[in-house]
């Protein structure tokens, strides 16, 4: 009415009141009248705003790579940010006068890109595509760097890169080398485990070997002690041998010389018997046979003696006309003989 409306903005917005060129009013979420004939507001946007981008850049192996993820930013100087973009709202206080609040997130997506482009093009495909954290990196520490993201006020609040992927046609061509790569990997590792597992069978069968080796080794061993031992004792047995045999040598030789010496002594006994037999019967060859008889008695016991006296008395029976033998020399003489 004469002009006059009545306006209110949320807390989300800084507005801008301008009049003659200057600003009168300046705030968040205000409410208030105002002329419309005489007044401009501008609504500069404060809240975090998400961008999301998709674009395609090119590695340094001239190959295409998709790169898709977001980017979040806040405008911290509404004044700054609406010196260099037109924020300027209708009559209606509704609309932008302008494009430039729609175009501002693909400025800075543009600054992204750029950047995206300056790292993806110094790398080759494979690294470019394992190059999601530190791409991140770099274009987060480079949009908040760039001056003309600050000069016109804003804050980048944060930048994620969700996918990095190659056209159709080299995915297909990358997946096929990494299924032959897995493959091979597989293969390798059923050599290796076949390697491994002949390798375990070789070192079971050396330990085998290595056992049997040396269980023949100590009964080698026990063989050589037991043939150290048996002809130890073969030789001791030998010595002993030879021990009694010489002793039995010495013994037979001891003997010989006794049986030599026995015989020596009675030969020489025998012949000092002869001798002196034979000197008896030369003293004697003259010598009447009553006599030679006579000194044969000498000596004799009684027994003897009468026995003597009977023989003589059988050679002269003839002239003997009886003969009377008392009864005490009768049993003198059976005592004697029995």
């Amino acid at each position: 009415m004469f002009g006059f409306r009545y306006v209110k903005f949320q807390p989300g917005n800084h507005i801008l009141v301008y009049k003659k060129g200057r600003v009168v009013r300046e705030g968040v979420g205000l409410s208030f009248f105002y002329y419309v004939p005489t007044t401009s507001l501008v609504s500069v946007p404060i809240g975090s705003v998400e961008a999301p981008f998709i674009f395609e850049t090119g590695s340094s192996d001239f190959q295409t790579l998709t790169v898709q993820g977001s980017l979040t930013f806040r405008i911290v100087d509404p004044r700054k940010a609406a010196l260099l973009l037109n924020f300027t709202l209708d009559e209606s206080a509704r609309r932008y006068l302008s494009d430039d609040p729609v175009k501002l997130p693909q400025r800075l997506v543009v600054v992204a890109q750029v950047l995206t482009n300056k790292f993806i093009g110094a790398i080759g495909l494979r690294d470019a595509l394992n190059s999601s954290e530190k791409l991140t990196e770099t274009l987060l520490s480079g949009v908040r760097e760039n001056g003309e993201v600050r000069s016109l006020g804003v804050e980048v609040l944060g930048l994620s890169i969700t996918d990095v992927k190659p056209v159709a046609e080299t995915a297909r061509a990358l997946e096929a080398t990494a299924r032959e790569e897995i493959l091979k990997r597989a293969d390798d590792a059923i050599y290796e485990r076949r390697n491994s597992s002949v390798e375990q069978e070789r070192r079971i069968k050396e330990n085998e070997l290595n056992t049997e080796i040396a269980v023949e080794n100590k009964k080698r061993q026990i063989r050589e002690t037991q043939m150290d031992a048996e002809m130890a004792v073969q030789q001791k047995k030998q010595e002993i041998d030879k021990n009694d045999l010489l002793f039995r040598v010495t013994q037979e030789n001891e003997r010989k010389k006794l049986v030599a010496l026995a015989s020596e002594n009675a030969r020489a006994e025998a012949d000092m018997k002869a001798y002196a037999v034979k000197a008896s019967m030369d003293a004697l060859a003259g010598a009447s046979p009553s006599v030679i008889q006579a000194l044969a008695a000498m000596g004799m016991d009684s027994s003897r003696l009468v026995a003597l006296a009977f023989q003589e008395m059988a050679g002269r029976a003839d002239k003997i006309g009886q003969l009377n033998v008392s009864p005490d020399l009768l049993r003198e003489l059976m005592s004697k003989g029995k």
